[in-house]
């Protein structure tokens, strides 16, 4: 039974691609069921190629599902749109324009704002991410870390109903990751915007999130949901706590017995039981 309330609604979706060599279908996800609610920091995990990034893609409308319902404030979800701001990997930024410039270009391409606007409201987000005072600097002249910050600054200046978040840290190294987290924790207790977090990390996506999903290997659906019921607010050192470790145990026995599953299982296209 889904709550009516939920922000993000997932029903039985599915996600097919077509293989051109082959020339056959081949399932990523088959019969996802999930919701994330208003506010809420909801991180999936699971083996590589799971589906993870897919389904993501789907809730920010750049590939369509082939089967089931996924909606967004009971709004059926049918292409990208400004109510979803997604957070990449790689920065993307463009490195001719300055901290500020890259903050409002995803506003200009909308159009949603007047210059003065943008550039008013981008200096509360600049600020808000920890970058004040580099404003000016260029992108080569910052580090990875600062990097993503501006990536998701100018997430947030399109003040997005939900947030998408693909793996925003896994290309920075493991001090700077861990400051990222933290950093993004405060960002989100203060903006408390909905949120959905891919990762293949299963420390930071305790650390981060309400609850975490846990993904089947492929074609993807829900395996466990874990709650995950550490008091906020959290710093790095909850990762001590025996709780967070009996946490990361059980997400960790999930995806490894998705990982055992037989590869002829796989290839017919046969759930893990």
């Amino acid at each position: 039974m889904y709550d009516r309330s939920a922000k993000l609604a997932a029903k039985g979706v599915v996600i097919e691609y077509w293989l051109q060599r082959s020339r056959s279908l081949f399932t990523a996800v088959k019969g996802v069921d999930l919701e994330v609610r208003p506010g809420e920091l909801l991180a999936i995990v699971g083996p590589s190629g799971c589906g993870k990034t897919t389904f993501l893609n789907a809730v920010d409308g750049l590939i369509p599902i082939a089967g089931g319902s996924l909606t967004l404030d009971g709004r059926e979800i049918r292409s990208p749109g400004r109510d979803r701001a997604m957070v990449f990997q790689q920065p993307g930024l463009l490195p001719w324009r300055t901290v500020l410039g890259n903050v409002i270009f995803g506003v200009e391409a909308q159009g949603s704002m007047t210059k003065t606007q943008a550039i008013a409201r981008a200096r509360q987000q600049i600020e808000l991410v920890g970058l004040k005072g580099f404003e000016d600097a260029y992108p080569l002249e910052l580090s990875g870390g600062m990097q993503q910050r501006v990536n998701l600054a100018r997430a947030l200046l399109t003040d997005p109903e939900m947030l998408l978040l693909d793996e925003p840290f896994a290309a920075l190294d493991a001090q700077t990751r861990e400051m990222m987290q933290l950093e993004l924790l405060k960002i989100w207790s203060q903006t408390r915007k909905t949120a959905l977090f891919i990762t293949h990390d299963i420390k930071e996506a305790i650390y981060l999130a309400d609850r975490v999903i846990v993904f089947t290997r492929r074609p993807g659906r829900v395996k466990n949901v874990v709650d995950i019921k550490l008091s906020r607010p959290r710093d790095l050192r909850v990762k001590r706590d025996p709780q967070f470790l009996t946490y990361e145990d059980e997400i960790w026995e999930s995806i490894q017995e998705e990982l055992a599953v037989p590869a002829e299982r796989l290839i017919a296209g046969v759930p893990a039981a």
